[in-house]
């Protein structure tokens, strides 16, 4: 299949699929209270959760968590992806393990971005997804 060729239903035909598995498992509260605990437990630091409920159909909940070290980075991946197992999350997948500069955990309703501190900073997702402060306009 050449790349861009998939329609539009097709792609979300296939979010909804996944999703349904990932409902096989556990709850995304569940999920993201696992997450944040297996986070704290491994000494994650400047762990953040966000509510995107309404705001993407990708995912409920975005949790975003910085690591000291590549090695301490994958550590937090792994160890994170063992105990989703372990509680009987139905889907997940990874991307960045290898490198372990940024490391995306997609756990269907629960998306969780483990960062190099330099990368987190360099990237700073949390601005895309946090509400600004608004910004008033001078009257002339």
């Amino acid at each position: 299949m050449k790349r861009g060729s998939r329609k539009t239903g097709d792609a979300a035909a296939a979010r909804a699929a996944v999703r349904q598995k990932a409902a096989q498992g556990l709850t995304a509260a569940q999920t993201a209270d696992i997450v944040l605990k297996a986070l704290d437990d491994d000494k994650a630091e400047d762990i953040v959760s966000i509510d995107i409920k309404g705001k993407s159909s990708v995912a409920d909940t975005l949790i975003v968590a910085s690591g000291r070290s590549q090695r301490h980075v994958a550590a937090l991946a792994d160890h994170l992806l063992q105990k989703l197992k372990d509680a009987g999350a139905g889907y997940l997948k990874v991307e960045g393990l290898p490198h372990a500069d940024w490391v995306l955990v997609d756990a269907g309703d629960v998306i969780v971005h483990l960062f190099r501190p330099e990368v987190r900073s360099f990237y700073n997702i949390e601005r895309i997804w946090t509400p600004a402060t608004p910004v008033r306009a001078a009257h002339a």
